[in-house]
């Protein structure tokens, strides 16, 4: 591939044809050799897992990717780009080529990787809907690089005080970690765009470092927050429990605040505000009474969480697998506030019995308790006897049957995604680690039911 011509309408020859750049899709292509090495060394690609490209256009950067990583995916959705980088890399074990649309690509197969690091000159017409739908949880991305217009990455990386600071910058932030690397000028693109380009890293933000919160409402709230950014949020925001006041004194703000004036952490604690969370995060209390068993699964006595936790005491838990129509399965990610396998991945609902509960019953419960959706009964799928396999659990496995939509509760599980059979069975085969002992456990029992 070469350019031809020195308008702004510079044509690419490919394969022997004359194909100018598409103005539709936002396509200005990266010319700088040495810019295009120094943003493919910022996803550090020696070594990684899996580096994803999505548009690499004419493979600026990818010349500068291939052989690094263990494996390289580009996502490309020029019909007459696509073919041609698929010939280009046709021998090469270690590249693939998609032809697709990346704000639409599934991404759930990517998990197996366990390391996932994105990098791409995205184009300027679709480059928001690009990151939303890679960086937006659940999410198997654990790095990205963006170059994107200046202004958007401006806004992405603004801190509250700080020009450019938005609702993109709160919702972004919520999740991850924005740091402004370097600013483009429009002369290393071919054509030139009439703006400077930035470059942005992104890393996952620790859970740790704010509270739980209910998503939807978050979002929500910031939306609608910054909808008239001169406006007083008063007369932008529903009618606030206990009163506005009472709201802006626990943020301790004014109560003429405007939404570019609260940072991430207050933004976070105005959704909790709204949902009526006024304790702490304590996640699971060690005080819940479990019933104690033998080894032939029957009732010895009845201990808090806490001590048959330490003590490695056999007890009873149920895992329920839910099922759509799609035949896909719900798996929840879980909470780093949970006293066993924090951010592991898990079945759709589990949990212990409480003190007397029969199994089907706690089935029940659990999917209620955590999923927020109501099923009228459950099909026993397996039994699985106590071991470190469990974590001393007597596993009973249960099927349900639901399409959603889920109610998370934040507490427990801060997101979830449907999965296909095949796709879990090949993550747990590649990275075991990824998920609760009581998972693997249980779905190896029901594969090979």
């Amino acid at each position: 591939m070469r350019f031809q011509g020195s308008g702004q309408r510079q044509t690419r020859i490919i394969s022997g044809q004359q194909v100018a750049p598409r103005k539709s899709m936002g396509q200005n292509f990266l010319v700088d050799e040495s810019i295009a090495q120094w943003i493919s060394d910022q996803i550090a690609p020696d070594g990684a897992a899996f580096v994803v490209e999505p548009g690499p256009g004419l493979g600026a950067m990818t010349k500068h990717l291939v052989g690094r990583p263990q494996q390289l995916l580009l996502i490309e959705k020029d019909h007459a780009l696509a073919p041609e980088l698929q010939k280009r890399f046709a021998s090469r074990k270690d590249t693939v080529v998609l032809h697709d649309d990346a704000t639409k690509v599934d991404k759930r197969e990517w998990y197996r990787h366990g390391d996932v690091r994105v990098i791409g000159n995205l184009p300027y017409s679709v480059g928001g809907e690009i990151l939303k739908h890679l960086l937006t949880p659940p999410t198997p991305v654990t790095q990205a690089v963006f170059m994107l217009q200046k202004e958007v990455c401006d806004r992405l990386a603004a801190r509250v005080g700080e020009d450019g600071y938005s609702a993109l910058s709160v919702l972004v932030q919520r999740d991850w970690d924005v740091e402004m690397l370097r600013v483009i000028p429009p002369e290393a693109f071919q054509p030139k765009p009439r703006v400077d380009s930035g470059i942005v890293r992104l890393t996952p933000r620790d859970p740790r470092s704010l509270p739980v919160c209910d998503r939807r409402m978050f979002e929500r709230l910031v939306r609608l927050g910054f909808s008239q950014r001169r406006k007083q949020m008063k007369n932008l925001l529903p009618e606030a429990p206990g009163g506005w006041q009472a709201l802006v004194d626990s943020l301790q703000m004014p109560a003429t605040l405007r939404a570019e004036e609260l940072s991430v952490e207050q933004w976070v604690n105005l959704s909790r505000w709204y949902e009526q969370r006024t304790s702490a995060d304590a996640g699971q209390k060690a005080s819940e009474m479990f019933d104690v068993v033998n080894e032939q699964n029957e009732v010895t006595g009845q201990l808090t969480r806490g001590e048959v936790h330490a003590r490695g005491l056999l007890h009873r838990a149920v895992h329920v697998f839910v099922i759509n129509t799609r035949g896909e399965i719900f798996l929840q990610k879980r909470s780093h506030l949970k006293d066993v396998s924090p951010l592991k991945w898990d079945s759709s609902a589990a949990g212990h019995l409480d003190v007397g509960e029969p199994y089907a019953a706690c089935a029940i419960r659990e999917t209620r308790e955590e999923l927020g959706i109501e099923i009228t009964g459950t099909e026993l799928a397996a039994q699985l006897p106590a071991g470190t396999h469990t974590d001393h659990e007597f596993v009973e496995l249960h099927i349900a049957h639901h399409n959603g939509p889920m109610k998370c509760f934040p507490e427990e599980i801060p997101y979830g995604e449907w999965f296909k059979p095949e796709t879990i069975s090949d993550w747990v085969q590649a990275r075991p680690q990824d998920f609760a002992k009581g998972f693997v456990t249980c779905w190896n029992a029901w594969r090979n039911r």
